[in-house]
């Protein structure tokens, strides 16, 4: 397999950057624990006074549909993606009013919408922020919370705890269908925020 080509492709999706301080920690939705469990990690090492989690559920499910790992530890029935993230950082010794609550994103993009939403309604200046997600979801993450907060510089932070990473993805089908699947999204999905921009800039000219 070409060498060249993969690198390429594991250096585009698989983003990671030095943590600093920061004004907030960014979780966009998921069912997955460790995702809040390193949030929380980053928090108790004062790396932000505030977390933010994401989501409701996943538009094409249409529910919240189950706790992906850990179950013993995180049981119980969960409404909303928040709830579920809200509750891994309470039971990770984040405390509740350095939690912030947006409850109503059901696909990435919308995750950075709601977030700005949410920070703008606090009047919170994000200068600086670490995005908490999975490793082959950090690209679209970045673009997506950089188009919402163009002025803030992102920090992204993978979790470590992923089947799927940049040094073994192209060697199961499972992470190659993973990593292909971001890079599609991301296509798909651009065409219509391209197609908003260019529809701005001719009302704006007119």
């Amino acid at each position: 397999m070409n060498e060249a080509f993969l690198n390429q492709m594991t250096e585009f999706i698989f983003v990671e950057h030095k943590l600093q301080k920061a004004d907030i920690i960014f979780i966009p939705g998921s069912g997955h624990p460790q995702l809040a469990e390193e949030a929380a990690h980053l928090y108790k090492q004062g790396l932000a006074p505030w977390i933010l989690p994401s989501g409701r559920y996943s538009i094409t499910r249409g529910k919240f549909m189950e706790v992906r790992e850990e179950k013993g530890r995180y049981p119980g029935t969960f409404e909303t993606e928040w709830e579920f993230l809200a509750q891994v950082l309470v039971q990770n010794k984040v405390p509740k009013e350095a939690i912030l609550k947006e409850n109503q994103a059901t696909y990435t993009y919308e995750n950075a919408i709601y977030s700005r939403k949410v920070t703008d309604q606090m009047r919170l200046e994000v200068k600086r922020a670490i995005l908490c997600c999975k490793p082959y979801h950090a690209r679209r993450c970045l673009l997506y919370y950089q188009l919402l907060y163009p002025e803030t510089e992102f920090l992204v932070h993978p979790i470590t705890e992923s089947p799927v990473r940049r040094e073994n993805w192209f060697l199961t089908e499972q992470g190659t269908n993973l990593v292909l699947g971001e890079i599609e999204r991301i296509g798909t999905q651009f065409h219509e925020i391209m197609r908003e921009m260019r529809e701005s800039i001719v009302s704006t000219e007119e």
